[in-house]
């Protein structure tokens, strides 16, 4: 259990404070009887890192997120807890991920987890690109299993709603798990009867919005991360000339 304490100390920064601290103490503590957060704070000695947001931060925001929108058609889908333990394998590397998904399950199993604390939380120190990739991620686990259900969209809506994401970014990153003719359109906040020139213009602005250099303060392994987000963008918009001939 050493491992994992040094794990969540030397990753967090302002999660260890607030009601993110209290969920992190209450669940390490379920865990590991005994232990407390100031013990977790005592493992912060192991960081390398000096800076007040930090890798594990973005981490812990995303696996309490989760929990969230996996428990709200109020069953537990293997292949959601399966999409959370591959990604951030593919993200972490193996031990990372198995301390990572260890914490997962002590979130999914405690019922203190106020949606709207944790997000003010979340909002007041992410920045609105890491808030994007939160999103975007939270649409995967919902289509893991296949079809992503209303009360699941209502979930993440209202979560977008938390951190302060605007109906526009929502419904943008929503299109990227659908598969139609509007999709396109929406990934790129524009209406289908856009001009050439406007396409080109929303097109750049989503860009810039969703570059994956925006998420490089927490590490390369979440650049990477945003890097499917920033295709879909590119695809979108390779879709649209294609349909009108450029």
């Amino acid at each position: 259990m050493g491992n994992f304490i040094k794990w969540i100390g030397a990753g967090v920064g302002f999660t260890l404070g607030g009601p993110i601290g209290s969920i992190l103490g209450f669940v390490v503590g379920s865990i590991i009887g005994g232990f407390t957060i100031e013990d977790i704070e005592n493992a912060k000695k192991y960081s390398a890192s000096g800076g007040n947001v930090q890798s594990g931060d973005f981490e812990i925001s995303l696996l309490l997120l989760s929990s969230v929108v996996i428990k709200a058609d109020g069953k537990v889908d293997t292949r959601e807890l399966d999409y959370v333990r591959t990604h951030f394998k593919n993200m972490y590397g193996e031990e990372r991920a198995a301390n990572a998904f260890k914490l997962f399950k002590g979130f999914i199993q405690t019922n203190t987890i106020s949606t709207q604390q944790i997000c003010v939380q979340i909002r007041q120190n992410l920045t609105h690109a890491s808030r994007l990739q939160l999103i975007h991620f939270l649409f995967g686990i919902a289509k893991a299993d296949g079809n992503v259900v209303e009360v699941e969209i209502n979930a993440i809506k209202t979560i977008a709603s938390y951190l302060y994401i605007s109906l526009n970014d929502f419904e943008s990153i929503k299109a990227m798990f659908y598969e139609d003719s509007e999709c396109a359109y929406k990934i790129l906040e524009i209406e289908k009867n856009a001009t050439n020139d406007e396409i080109k213009a929303a097109y750049r602005k989503m860009v810039k919005k969703y570059h994956p250099d925006k998420l490089q303060h927490l590490g390369e392994e979440h650049v990477k991360g945003a890097e499917e987000k920033f295709k879909q963008v590119q695809k979108a918009y390779e879709q649209i000339q294609k349909e009108r001939g450029k």
